[in-house]
């Protein structure tokens, strides 16, 4: 049975789309504008000559201009090598790659509408759908690096699926359609497949990288929440799948290992202040999450062992401040 997309998982989509946006701004290849990028330019060749001009001069060495002039050409003429045939090319071979996918997005879309018109699926329809869609799939491969490309795929394959389901259930016995829409949804469903886990790997490592570069804690949850709904929104269509559980797994342990390195640090933050008494409070929460996300550790374990033994030298701390302080009281 098809699962349709309901408008949660829409929802979920469109956030998902978002964060590809990012990823497709950040793996752009780089190109200023030229006046920008030949000011740039202009600026470190004055700046390079200037200053190898100054070092030879004060070496006493004869023409210092001219070494300094001929430096400073090679490294005018490395940039417009550089912007004009290296960088040029691999922007035009992005920018065509990205063409490409963007106009089997919208063949494949139109083409959709157009059949969603038309009740009967015939042989030539099916063929050529099932062609639109590997190239369409083949332009997202090109693209890898893009989850929003894998995404589009995903959705049209499961469209093209839940089409060739009822065409199934509707087809006369005998007719030649069943074998070509069998062999059909074969080769739609590998790659429903694939891209929805290129999509969901993608999605997790993005969300996972931000969530590392955050500051707050409540930042870096949330990044991390995010990765774990992206991954609940594939199992919906392979709860079985190993990566995806794998994967869930994962995330789950670097929520956890968030919430102990947050009580950690707030706890070495107040021993530093001298706050014995709320160091003790946040090692024991560090404790908490420990014993609550991994049961299967013991008292051995090194970080365990660590954290309680830190316990002990600041209560140790805290007992010697108050005898101090005792004494102090009863001679008043």
């Amino acid at each position: 049975m098809i699962i349709r997309i309901n408008r949660e998982y829409q929802m979920k989509r469109l956030s998902a789309a978002k964060y590809a946006n990012n990823n497709y701004k950040s793996s752009r290849p780089f190109w200023l504008p030229a006046s920008s990028y030949y000011i740039l330019a202009a600026a470190i060749t004055l700046a390079f000559f200037f200053f190898v001009w100054g070092i030879l001069q004060e070496g006493g060495e004869e023409s210092p201009w001219l070494v300094s002039g001929i430096g400073a050409s090679v490294i005018l003429g490395g940039a417009v090598y550089l912007r004009e045939i290296v960088l040029r090319k691999a922007r035009n071979r992005y920018l065509s790659a990205q063409r490409k996918l963007d106009y089997n997005l919208i063949t494949i879309s139109r083409h959709f509408k157009n059949d969603s018109l038309v009740n009967k699926l015939t042989l030539q329809k099916n063929a050529e759908i099932i062609k639109e869609i590997k190239e369409k799939s083949e332009a997202a491969k090109i693209l890898g690096k893009l989850s929003n490309g894998h995404f589009e795929v995903f959705e049209i394959c499961n469209e093209y699926l839940s089409i060739n389901e009822k065409e199934l259930k509707t087809v006369s016995v005998g007719s030649p359609r069943i074998a070509a829409l069998r062999r059909g949804r074969e080769i739609i469903q590998d790659l429903h497949r694939f891209h929805l886990l290129s999509w969901a790997e993608l999605e997790c490592r993005s969300l996972t990288r931000e969530a590392k570069n955050k500051v707050t804690l409540n930042e870096k949850l949330e990044r991390a929440h995010n990765a774990i709904d992206v991954l609940d929104s594939a199992r919906k269509f392979y709860p079985n799948e190993t990566q995806l559980i794998e994967s869930e797994e994962a995330l789950k342990e670097f929520i956890a290992s968030l919430k102990i390195s947050h009580w950690i640090e707030e706890a070495e933050r107040a021993v530093f202040k001298g706050n014995y008494k709320r160091a003790i409070s946040h090692y024991k929460d560090a404790l908490f999450f420990m014993d609550r996300e991994y049961p299967q550790n013991d008292k051995n374990d090194p970080m365990t062992k660590k954290i309680n033994t830190e316990i002990k030298k600041l209560r140790k701390l805290s007992g010697e401040d108050n005898k101090k302080i005792k004494p102090k009281e009863g001679n008043k």
